[in-house]
């Protein structure tokens, strides 16, 4: 068995047992690597404790900052091999070739064999030496330019040596932990005429947070712009980029969105936890009737399973926890993500590129060499993606995607609208998940309502139902923010496709049609149907569904 890090430390006399100690007791509070707790406290330096953890892997070593320093020895034809952007984010360089295999740099051992993703986004066969992070980090910079280096990792609050004092990053860091603190899925930072506004979005609302002078506009722009990576100077262009922040001890990644208004660049930042993030589907708000079913579906050994929804729907939620589920050793899953959420162990996840034209489409033709049991497509968004993923399922893959409508049977004929034949359709779909997120009432204050006639009415709740059932209604205490509402919960509409229903998308019968014959074959419940299950059952309110399935046609 390999010593471990600290013990060859010790051996080596690089830290004594009294340092080690308390590196040990800071890597634990903050999660992070022994070596990197030991760096951060002084104790050692970086190039020795990264050199100590390439001999206790087994790993070659190499030396970036010595390369740098001596002007950057590394072919250029090498370096290319790795866009910048594939670079950037999965934090290597390319750095020799041996023969036919590629030698990465990177900066963590872990990840030294786990090359999967990239061996086969490059599609060439690679190998790992490892670097200090500080010095990959310059070399990727050195050899690519300023802008190519890892997303800068923000102080949280309260963690000591991290903060700089300047004003704006305080603001900026107090901004984040706040939003964190209170749960929120957003942050909002909005220039507008005379004050700059901060809203946070929780459980689907916004709400707003702060207001500051419009003088702070600037300085707060830039500094998000810096740690997500963008080009501070150019202010005419919508900007994307990436922020790893670690908060109250959790790591929390951060998508930034840039935009060009009226006032002035308008920000948008989604937060994710990547320790909450990721739940099992006994956790999604399923009735029990439609979680068997949808186990049942995703155990088949083939076909699509779609899941559809607008924007913020938790469809990407629903479909992690399915690959949660499968995720096996004996079960090879590949997915292809705009953008990659969350990380999930043991899956080979795609991140797609379209700079360098790696598209859905693309990805998806490569993954079937991969030789795959479960395919996991981020979104179908056009003829070729969709035809590419019906292959798939039609020889004999389980597939996982994406779509944007309404209601489940608008999937259907949303895809005969791409240009997929009908019988195509017919043959490949196992079943579609249709979903909406509502608000879910805080057990500690909510209180016994009486609906209104009227509410009943247009929810065609009838009175029978309500005989022996209690109705809650949201009051508000400071465990959910004075709002009533803590946390969401999944309203779902699950159709499974029968013989009669494939022989209707094969006929391509109307949306209105083959929606009668699921509901009067029992093959599918409405979002209403089960949005009142969960107003009977005291999680939310009838409002709230409302809210979510009036624009379907879905009630009376």
């Amino acid at each position: 068995m390999p010593e471990r890090l600290g013990e060859l430390l010790v051996a080596q006399g690089v830290v004594d047992e009294t340092q080690l100690g308390k590196a040990l007791v800071l890597a634990r509070s903050r999660r992070i690597p022994l070596g990197e707790a030991l760096v951060a406290s002084g104790f050692a330096d970086e190039d020795v404790v990264w050199r100590t953890l390439a001999r206790q892997h087994k790993l070659p070593f190499v030396d970036l900052a010595a390369d740098v320093a001596k002007g950057g020895r590394i072919r250029a034809d090498v370096v290319a091999l790795v866009p910048a952007d594939v670079a950037a984010e999965h934090r290597v360089l390319a750095v020799a070739l041996k023969g036919d295999k590629l030698v990465l740099a990177v900066d963590d051992p872990a990840r030294a064999f786990a090359l999967d993703t990239l061996q086969f986004l490059l599609d060439r066969d690679l190998t790992a030496a490892l670097a200090a992070p500080g010095a990959l980090k310059a070399a990727r910079a050195h050899y690519y330019g300023a802008g190519a280096g890892a997303p800068v990792i923000a102080a949280a609050p309260g963690e000591e040596g991290e903060a700089d004092d300047a004003p704006v990053i305080r603001l900026v860091t107090r901004m984040i932990g706040q939003a964190v603190e209170q749960r929120a899925s957003d942050i909002h930072v909005e220039p507008m005429e005379g004050r700059v506004r901060v809203r946070f979005r929780k459980d689907g609302v916004l709400h707003e947070a702060a207001s500051h002078e419009p003088g702070l506009h600037g300085p707060l722009t830039s500094r998000l712009k810096i740690m997500a990576g963008m080009d501070i100077a150019e202010k005419r262009k919508p900007q994307d980029g990436r922020i790893a922040v670690i908060v109250q001890g959790r790591p929390i990644d951060i998508r930034a969105s840039v935009l060009p208004a009226s006032h002035g660049e308008s920000v948008v930042m989604r937060l994710l936890d990547k320790e909450r993030g990721l739940v099992s589907l006994t956790e999604l708000g399923f009735a029990e009737k439609d979680l068997d079913r949808f186990r049942a579906l995703i155990k088949r050994p083939n076909g699509i399973v779609l899941v559809t929804g607008p924007t913020g729907s938790g469809k990407t939620t629903t479909l992690y926890a399915a690959l949660k589920e499968l995720n096996r050793p004996d079960v090879k899953i590949i997915t292809a993500e705009d953008p990659v959420e969350y990380e999930l162990p043991g899956v080979n996840q795609v991140q797609v590129h379209h700079r360098i034209g790696l598209d859905f489409a693309r990805i998806l033709r490569a993954m079937l060499r991969q030789a795959p049991n479960v395919i996991l497509v981020g979104e179908i968004r056009d003829k070729e993606t969709a035809e590419v993923a019906i292959q798939a399922a039609l020889t004999g893959h389980l597939v996982f995607a994406t779509l944007h409508t309404n209601d489940a049977p608008s999937a259907l004929a949303r895809l005969v609208d791409m240009g997929v034949k009908p019988f195509l359709v017919s043959a490949a779909i196992q079943a579609v998940l249709a979903q909406r997120l509502v608000r879910r009432l805080c057990t500690a204050c909510r209180e016994e309502r009486t609906p209104a006639e009227s509410e009943l009415r247009s929810a065609g709740l009838e009175p029978a139902r309500l005989a022996g059932r209690t109705l809650w209604g949201p009051v508000g205490c400071a465990g959910c923010g004075f709002t009533g509402y803590r946390g969401r919960v999944g309203i779902y509409e699950l159709l499974e496709l029968d013989a009669a229903l494939r022989d209707m998308t094969f006929r391509n019968e109307s949306t209105l049609a083959i929606r009668a014959q699921a509901e009067r074959s029992g093959r599918m419940s409405t979002l209403r149907e089960d949005g009142l299950r969960k107003v009977l059952a005291g999680q939310t309110t009838i409002a709230e569904v409302l809210a979510v399935v009036h624009a379907l046609g879905d009630v009376a």
